[in-house]
């Protein structure tokens, strides 16, 4: 067979999320989640500002070109003290393996660096895999598992950590995933994760994953 190839990246801008965004970030959210934030979660996280940051991917509407760009996908970040916890990443399922994400993700781990987090961490399905290569681009490892912490489905998570986000390493990292983020194709840039210690738990036998990307 002969392989398809490789999509091209999308032209977004990444702009913070408004309440004016909410009704397209909801139609994403659910579109690629069994078990969708509300309405009233999204504003209330907006509403906390000091802690909080969220952005969304914004690129042109050739269906509706007199009315701009549209929302394609959007992220979020917490910071406590030093640590930063990413709370969602999702892209319209017609944009996956566009590096959507890889835009989301640089912008709210910069963020992250500005409000002066020393780590991130997030947590995966431990069936997606291709997310698991995207956030070992950035420097994320995974540390453990939560069982069954996606209640609607029962599955299992993988918590990940990166480090030093203050670091000139991890800026250079940045700086790596920045330039790729114009490259062609749906790769992260990382290989797949071996973690022995995942094998068997529940939703590693689902299909395979698109690469969150």
């Amino acid at each position: 067979m002969v392989a398809a190839p490789p999509r091209r990246a999308l032209a977004v801008v990444i702009a913070p999320m408004r309440r004016r965004h909410l009704r397209s970030v909801l139609a994403i959210e659910h579109a690629v989640y069994p078990r969708p934030w509300s309405p009233a979660l999204f504003a209330a996280e907006l509403g906390l500002a000091k802690t909080r940051r969220y952005v969304v991917a914004l690129a042109p509407n050739p269906d509706r070109p007199l009315v701009g760009r549209k929302v394609v996908g959007y992220a979020g970040v917490m910071v406590a003290v030093d640590e930063a916890h990413i709370t969602t990443v999702a892209v319209a399922p017609e944009h996956h393996r566009q590096k959507v994400a890889t835009h989301l993700l640089l912008a709210i781990l910069t963020e992250a660096r500005r409000m002066g987090a020393q780590a991130a961490t997030l947590e995966a399905r431990v069936a997606n895999r291709g997310a698991h290569r995207l956030y070992a681009g950035f420097g994320f490892a995974p540390v453990g598992v939560r069982p069954g912490y996606y209640a609607e489905t029962g599955e299992d998570a993988l918590i990940m950590w990166a480090h030093d986000l203050q670091s000139q390493e991890f800026a250079n990292r940045l700086e790596t995933q920045r330039a790729r983020s114009q490259a062609p194709g749906g790769a992260s840039g990382a290989p797949d994760l071996h973690v022995p210690w995942v094998r068997g738990r529940v939703g590693l036998g689902n299909a395979a994953a698109d690469d969150g990307d």
